[in-house]
């Protein structure tokens, strides 16, 4: 069990891993601060207090809205610690909406894909543009679990343009041998139905993105869900697992650009 701890986790091999949090943080507030009543806070999707969401509105016409769903090993964090991440959309004309969820142990990883399969069709309904979809490390396998058959609605569906886990844990099977497990509750079968590289290959267009200094426990995970999915895995020089998603403050990133199509 040590050695998969390790081979998961990503503060003990980052420098300055403690002061990312505080870092986020105070940046999602400055934007939060800046955007005034460009932000709505707390839109609700579902009955629980961590089931809420957060939008972020351009200037001028609404392109499109981009889902970004956070990580955090389904066990910490929430909406509010990323809304410096909406930044390069909204430069584009995009809305951004991030979603909190609730937390294992309390509900379990597939409660947790449901919740965000019902925020998706609550910010779908806010506006009728097209959407694009993204996450970071466990957001990644949440935002990849949305192109399951029977997931969303068909209607919905045909409205993604474009989806981009980021980092993403796309076989959970490895976590059963972790401490972390305590809090997920995962057997094989659990396991197996929640992982997105036992899915079939969606017909939505995906790109996996992932850092080439990141653990090679993530390295991995990318490549095999991009060689299930027959779709591309942008391996990024010099990121890891931390400063990976900083690209989507910039409306002038690779990324950016491929989650806020102008055509």
């Amino acid at each position: 069990m040590a050695n998969l701890d390790d081979a998961y986790a990503n503060a003990a091999h980052i420098e300055g891993a403690d002061a990312y949090p505080t870092k986020w943080a105070d940046a999602a507030e400055a934007y939060r601060i800046a955007l005034d009543d460009r932000y709505q806070s707390g839109i609700s999707y579902g009955p629980t207090e961590r089931a809420k969401f957060d939008l972020f509105h351009p200037k001028g016409t609404v392109e499109g809205i981009m889902v970004f769903v956070h990580g955090g090993y389904w066990l910490r964090l929430s909406r509010t610690d990323w809304s410096h991440l909406a930044k390069g959309a909204n430069a584009r004309g995009w809305a951004v909406a991030m979603p909190s969820y609730d937390l294992c142990p309390s509900v379990s990883i597939a409660s947790i894909t449901q919740q965000i399969a019902s925020a998706i069709m609550a910010i779908a309904a806010t506006r009728s543009v097209p959407l694009t979809l993204v996450g970071h490390s466990a957001g990644g396998h949440l935002v990849a679990r949305m192109l399951a058959p029977g997931m969303l609605p068909l209607h919905l569906r045909t409205r993604i343009r474009h989806v981009v886990p980021i980092s993403p844990i796309a076989d959970l099977e490895p976590l059963i041998d972790t401490s972390m497990n305590q809090a997920f509750c995962l057997d094989a079968d659990m396991a197996c139905a929640e992982s997105p590289l036992h899915q079939p290959a969606p017909d939505t267009s995906v790109t996996i993105r992932v850092g080439a200094a990141e653990r090679p426990a993530f390295l991995d995970q990318a490549q095999r869900l991009g060689k299930a999915w027959a779709c591309p895995v942008d391996v990024v020089p010099g990121r890891h697992h931390f400063d990976i998603i900083e690209a989507l403050e910039n409306e002038v990133s690779d990324l950016v650009q491929t989650l806020t199509p102008t055509d």
